[in-house]
């Protein structure tokens, strides 16, 4: 039977010691047994031999040069023939690999790029092993790289930010929601994460489902982590957070909200400013705002307000609405036609120049449209589209 430091061991190893006939092994070759096992676990998790690069983790890097190693052993590769079913003993050393049976303990950890334990001087003791946690550690922690193609990705993560400024998205503690799916962002570590990809499903050591997933971070980075091992990261960082996609929220609804206004009003503006790019496209060029109080009265000081362009305006549509929020409404509007927003800057009453925002070149048939967008929740699936001045289906 196993003494009770093998014992020790196995439970670390996610491995229990059950009671059974002694082995016939020698202590040092159930250690050989025992790390080719580890390496054998990497394998199956990750599709592939452990490799040898100073960017690489750690423990593949030690499961790099113990293969190197067990292959120039012939005990050892006699001893585990039967195990190794892939072949991983197979082939030769490279012609570029350190002599590791010649290293002692604290050059061959110096050569990994770690400090010798005090006191351990001898690699076949499984001490310098990872235990069961170790590794699991250092797969959530997994290696990022820098993302080649952060160009493509880059627009994505400032759209969320400015979701989260303006409030069509939150953040939630990982948990109620532990789902992680293609196009998911989260806050991990203090970055943005984004799952670009998740790759077929596969089956873990422990029998349940995983993937390997294209994980990209706001920082340029990326990595390959397993599903299961984000859901972890995310479980264990005290500030990890789930961000919720863009959601209408209470904009129409039959209960109130704390920000919500009984009843409002959307309203659409066109300007009388004899401003001569105004004057040239006055059909085109709208305000849209939302107001808690009657259009007229909002609109009294018009031509005394720079957001008003300094002069008289026209009411051409407004919207009753009930139990409206007005901020998410707002700014729902203003995301949707913020590429036809009025660039122009005008000076106030004081000579300081000003540049409305909330103006914008969208015809007025279309407000119609995202309004009624807005009532059946559909509007943020689209975008506007000034080229041919309509909205079009926004690109998954």
């Amino acid at each position: 039977m196993a003494d009770t430091d093998d014992d020790d061991l196995l439970a670390a190893l996610g491995v229990e010691a059950a009671p059974s006939k002694a082995s016939s092994h020698t202590a040092l070759q159930e250690r050989l047994i025992a790390g080719f096992e580890d390496i054998l676990r990497f394998v199956d998790a990750n599709g592939r031999a452990p490799q040898h690069g100073e960017d690489l983790d750690i423990f593949e890097r030690l499961y790099a040069v113990r293969l190197d190693r067990l292959k120039g052993m012939p005990e050892a590769r006699e001893l585990l023939a039967s195990m190794d079913m892939a072949g991983l003993l197979n082939g030769a050393i490279p012609a570029s690999t350190i002599r590791v049976d010649e290293l002692d303990d604290e050059a061959l950890l110096a050569e990994l790029g770690a400090e010798a334990p005090a006191g351990e001087d001898d690699i076949t003791q499984l001490r310098h092993v990872a235990t069961y946690a170790d590794r699991k550690a250092a797969e959530e922690i997994a290696n990022r790289a820098r993302c080649l193609d952060f160009d493509t990705f880059q627009p994505k993560f400032e759209g969320v930010e400015n979701d989260l400024s303006s409030g069509l998205r939150k953040t939630l503690r990982f948990g109620r929601d532990a789902s992680v799916l293609q196009g998911n962002f989260f806050i991990l570590g203090g970055q943005m994460a984004y799952v670009a990809e998740v790759g077929e499903t596969i089956r873990a050591p422990n029998g349940e489902a995983d993937a390997r997933m294209r994980v990209v971070y706001s920082n340029g980075t990326e990595s390959n982590l397993l599903q299961r091992s984000l859901q972890r990261a995310l479980y264990k960082d005290v500030t990890g957070r789930r961000i919720t996609d863009v959601s209408n929220g209470p904009l129409f609804g039959d209960t109130m909200e704390p920000d919500d206004i009984e009843s409002g009003t959307i309203y659409v503006l066109q300007s009388q400013s004899d401003h001569p790019y105004v004057a040239e496209h006055r059909e085109l060029i709208h305000k849209i705002g939302v107001t808690g109080m009657k259009v007229e009265t909002r609109i009294a000081g018009a031509k005394d307000d720079a957001t008003y362009l300094l002069a008289g305006v026209t009411i051409v549509a407004t919207y009753k609405l009930a139990h409206i929020n007005r901020t998410k409404l707002e700014n729902l509007f203003h995301k949707i036609f913020a590429p036809a927003q009025l660039d122009l800057t005008i000076e106030d009453r004081f000579g300081k120049p000003v540049k409305p925002r909330e103006w914008f070149l969208v015809p007025l048939q279309v407000i119609d449209e995202a309004v009624e967008r807005m009532r059946d929740g559909s509007v943020t699936k689209y975008v506007y589209d000034p080229k041919s001045a309509r909205l079009v289906p926004a690109k998954a």
